[in-house]
């Protein structure tokens, strides 16, 4: 049994293909500010979302995770070596990295072993670059049910870390030297169908129906197909993208 909070494992294959992907221009500005191009590292890398991002611009990236669930959706790249270990203790030389990134993910660590982790692998120059994703938003009416289910029908079963996501990072430590960023926008064109499986990739989701047996976007399918219009229709789906970005001493 896994020592990490594991949300996801269990639908691995969902948040693989319902998740959507970080901003490309995030990755093309990062690989502009990295001291080289030779390594970086997607801590609590996932299925390698962002990992793939990483390839374009980095010779060779270390992704790693602690379930072994989801390094095994992760997509074969030949730039990418995924490891199956947590980021607090990864397996990366001493002063080897040019980047260390994390992607929706530094809520579920160890922030005080993994600053120390982060420090021991940086190379002089190196950058620490966390981003993350709030709720959704299409347009008032969708927005409307979406939340009831995010907020009223699931509010009791997000974990408590969903709330520093909530408040983009802002309220966590950060003990490195501050690099500002731009503001990237992140969006996906998807239609309903897609929409609903974003929603039921949700970890809240999955805890719902684990403990009523009860589909919740089942139940507020109707109401969001309402809102939404023809079902076929592909509309654009917004999230509120954040950063936080430290050069390492």
């Amino acid at each position: 049994m896994p020592t990490f909070k594991d949300h996801f494992s269990a639908h691995a294959t969902l948040y693989r293909d319902a998740r959507p992907l970080p901003p490309a221009d995030w990755f093309d500005w990062l690989a502009g500010q990295a001291p080289d191009h030779a390594l970086a590292w997607d801590a609590g890398c996932g299925n390698g979302q962002a990992s793939l991002g990483l390839a374009v611009h980095f010779e060779h990236v270390v992704a790693t995770d602690p379930s072994a669930t989801q390094i095994a959706q992760a997509s074969a790249h030949p730039a990418i070596d995924y490891r199956v270990e947590p980021a607090e203790h990864s397996s990366l030389a001493t002063g080897s990295v040019s980047l260390v990134s994390v992607s929706q993910a530094l809520h579920w660590f160890d922030l005080e072993a993994f600053h120390a982790e982060v420090r021991r692998v940086a190379r002089p120059g190196a950058l620490l670059a966390v981003s993350g994703y709030g709720n959704c938003s299409v347009d008032r009416a969708v927005d409307a049910v979406e939340w009831r289910l995010y907020a009223d029908t699931l509010g009791g079963d997000w974990p408590p870390e969903r709330a520093l996501v909530d408040e983009g990072y802002r309220g966590l430590p950060f003990p490195f030297e501050p690099v500002a960023a731009p503001s990237f926008a992140m969006q996906a064109r998807w239609n309903l169908a897609q929409f609903l499986a974003y929603l039921r990739s949700w970890s809240a989701t999955q805890r719902y129906v684990r403990r009523t047996g009860v589909d919740p976007v089942a139940a507020a399918a109707a109401d969001l197909a309402h809102a939404w219009g023809d079902v076929g229709l592909v509309r654009t789906v917004r999230w509120p993208f954040f950063t936080r970005v430290g050069r390492i001493a």
